[in-house]
C-alpha cells in the first residue's frame, strides 16, 4: 500500500494482480486468514490505489478466488472500473477438498476504466485460438490466425469431453504442478507463464508499463519482460523478492515464454477431419495468376505486398470474383506461387529505398520487426502477408522514427525487407576477424548521453546503451543525426538510454553492416533483430 501510494497517477498501462485469496493459505510473512471486513476493507484500498494509477485507457486484470470473486468485482465497480469480460480459468490437478468439491478454477475478472478507450489487441495471433475450419475440416481458406477464444479457459479439451470438443475455442492452460520444467519452487500459488502472455499481449503494447501489485513467483513481472513491456513489481516477502530479481535476471527481452505456444497440440485428432492434397484447384489458381498480372503493374509480389493501394487492389479483385478466403490467405497463395515459379518475371526493376530516406528510418524499423517478432512470432513476409499486421508494423515503425515522419508505409515496408535482404547476403567474418573487431570495440570512445550532447560528426557504427544493458546497436551516414532522432524520441525515453559506444568507419554500408552484425552478436541487444544477432 505504501509503495503504490507513492506511485504519480496515470503511470501505468496493464496491471495484473493475483492477491491472497483469504483462505489461509501458508504464505512465509502475510496472513491470509484475515476477518472478513478487515480483508474487503483492504482490498478496496489497494483496488482504489490501481485505479489511480493506471492511464484513463489502462486496463486491470484481476485473478480471485471463489469465496470473494462476486464481492471483489462489486468493489471494483464501485470504484470506477468496467467489467469487460468474467473468464473462468479451468485446470486439472486441482486443490482437493473432503466436505466439497474440489477446485479446479480460478476467476479473472477483466477490467477497464475507460468503457470505449482501452488496449485490446485482438488481432495477435498470439491470444487467438484455431476455428472449426482449421481445426475440424482443414480448410485452407480459413483465417490462418484463427479467432478470439470464448471466456472459459480449459487445460485440454480431454478432460471435458462431452463440454469441449475440438470445435470449440477455449484456452488451455495447465496450472503449473510441482513436476512442470517452468516451476521455480519458491511459491505455491505460480502463475503458468502462457496465461500471463495471453493477457500481457492482450491487453498492452510493446514499452508499456505493466505492474504487478502482488509479485509473488515474479512470472507476470518475467513475462512483461519476455515480451518487450516495462515492468513494475511490488512484493511483500523479502525472500520472495530476492528470488523474483534473480529470476528477471536469468530472463532476457524475447525469450520464449514456457509451456506450450499452441496448446491446442495436446487435442485429440478428429478422425473426419480431411486435409486437402491441394489447396485450391487449377482454376482458382489461373484466376489468381491473372488478377497479380493485372493489378502489379509489372511489380514483383515482395512489392504488391508492400504496397498497401496495390494490395488492397489484388484482393477486391480476388473478392469480386467471388474466391471465398480473407486477404492473408490469397496474399500467401500468391507467395507460394511465386516461389514454386509459376509467376513471370517482373518487367519492372525492383524498387529501392533512397539511401538518406533509409539512413533516416532504418533504426526505427528494425525496432518494430524486432518488437512485432517477439509479441506475434512472425516473419517480415507473414507479416506482410496481413494487411493488419502490416499496418501494424507501420505504427511501430512510425512511433520510433523521426518527427514529424519523413516517410510513409511503403517506404516502412522497403525498408524492413532491405534490413533482412541485407542480413542474409552479409558476408561471414573469420574468427580472428570477430575476435579483432570485439577486442577493439572494448576501447572505443564513448559518451554519457545524459550529460553530453551527441557531437558525432562522422559515419559509423555505434553501439546504444541503458545503464550496462546494451539495447541497440546500429550503423549510420550521419551518426549524429539518427542518435538524436532517437534520443528526443518518447518512445525510446522510456528505455533509459544514457551512454553511446561509437567509431567512425568512412568505409562502405556492407562493410559498416558487417561490423553491426559482429557487435550485435557480441552485445545480444534488446532492440535488434535476432536477423541481425545470428548473421555471424
Amino acid at each position: 500500500m505504501e509503495l503504490l501510494s507513492s506511485l504519480d497517477a496515470g503511470l501505468v498501462d496493464l496491471v495484473f494482480a493475483d492477491p491472497p485469496f483469504n483462505i489461509g493459505y501458508k504464505y512465509d510473512v502475510y496472513d491470509d486468514k484475515k476477518q472478513e471486513e478487515d480483508y474487503l476493507d483492504w482490498s478496496r484500498k489497494w483496488i482504489g490505489q490501481i485505479h489511480r494509477v493506471l492511464k484513463p485507457d489502462g486496463t486491470f486484470w484481476l485473478a480471485i478466488g471463489d469465496e470473494y470473486a462476486a464481492e471483489l468485482k462489486i468493489e471494483a465497480k464501485k470504484i470506477g472500473f468496467h467489467c469487460r469480460s468474467w473468464v473462468i480459468w479451468y485446470y486439472t490437478f486441482g486443490v482437493n477438498c473432503v466436505k466439497g468439491f474440489s477446485r479446479s478454477h480460478t476467476h479473472l475478472f477483466h477490467f477497464t476504466k475507460d468503457t470505449s478507450r482501452f488496449t485490446f489487441n485482438r488481432l495477435n495471433p498470439q491470444i487467438r485460438v484455431q476455428s472449426a475450419r482449421q481445426l475440424v475440416y482443414a480448410d485452407a481458406r480459413a483465417n490462418p490466425n484463427g479467432r478470439l477464444p470464448d471466456n472459459t479457459w480449459i487445460t485440454r479439451p480431454q478432460d471435458a469431453p462431452q463440454s469441449f470438443g475440438p470445435s470449440h475455442d477455449t484456452w488451455y492452460f495447465a496450472r503449473v504442478a510441482g513436476t512442470f520444467k517452468e516451476r521455480e519452487g519458491f511459491h505455491g500459488c505460480q502463475m503458468p507463464e502462457q496465461l500471463l502472455a495471453r493477457i500481457i499481449r492482450a491487453s498492452s503494447n510493446p514499452q508499456d508499463l505493466v505492474l504487478d501489485p502482488f509479485g509473488g513467483s515474479g512470472t507476470t513481472l518475467c513475462v512483461a519482460k519476455k515480451l518487450g513491456r516495462q515492468f513494475m513489481g511490488f512484493e511483500l516477502s523479502p525472500e520472495y523478492a530476492d528470488k523474483i530479481r534473480k529470476r528477471l535476471e536469468k530472463t532476457q527481452v524475447g525469450d520464449l515464454v514456457d509451456g506450450p505456444e499452441d496448446p491446442i497440440e495436446s487435442a485429440p485428432s478428429t478422425a473426419k477431419g480431411k486435409k486437402r492434397p491441394k489447396p485450391f484447384d487449377d482454376k482458382t489458381e489461373k484466376t489468381i495468376i491473372d488478377t497479380y498480372l493485372n493489378i502489379a503493374e509489372g511489380h514483383s509480389v515482395e512489392y504488391l505486398l508492400c504496397n498497401a493501394t496495390l494490395n488492397r487492389d489484388f484482393i477486391r479483385s480476388c473478392n469480386e470474383q467471388g474466391l471465398d478466403a480473407n486477404a492473408e490467405v490469397w496474399n500467401r497463395y500468391l507467395l507460394d506461387l511465386d516461389k514454386e515459379g509459376k509467376l513471370p518475371t517482373p518487367t519492372k526493376p525492383e524498387v529501392r529505398i533512397d539511401r538518406s530516406l533509409f539512413d533516416s528510418i532504418s533504426h526505427a524499423s528494425e525496432v518494430a520487426l524486432r518488437l512485432i517478432e517477439i509479441d506475434y512470432h512472425k516473419t517480415l513476409h507473414e507479416i506482410l502477408l496481413s494487411p493488419d499486421f502490416a499496418s501494424e508494423l507501420d505504427r511501430l515503425t512510425e512511433l520510433y522514427g523521426p518527427s514529424p515522419s519523413v516517410a510513409g508505409s511503403l517506404e516502412y515496408r522497403l525498408t524492413a525487407l532491405e534490413i533482412c535482404k541485407r542480413s542474409k547476403v552479409a558476408s561471414k567474418p573469420a574468427a580472428k576477424e570477430r575476435e579483432e573487431w570485439i577486442s577493439q570495440h572494448k576501447k572505443l570512445p564513448q559518451l554519457r548521453l545524459d550529460e553530453n550532447p551527441w557531437h558525432l560528426e562522422f559515419s559509423g557504427v555505434y553501439v546504444l546503451f541503458s545503464q550496462d544493458t546494451a539495447v541497440y546497436v546500429s550503423e549510420a551516414d550521419d551518426m549524429r543525426k539518427q542518435i538524436e532522432s532517437i534520443m528526443t524520441n518518447p518512445h525510446w525515453k522510456k528505455l533509459g538510454i544514457d551512454r553511446v559506444v561509437f567509431f567512425a568507419m568512412e568505409g562502405t554500408r556492407s562493410q559498416r553492416f558487417k561490423v553491426k552484425a559482429i557487435l550485435a552478436q557480441h552485445h545480444r541487444p534488446v532492440l535488434n533483430t535476432p536477423l541481425i544477432q545470428d548473421t555471424h
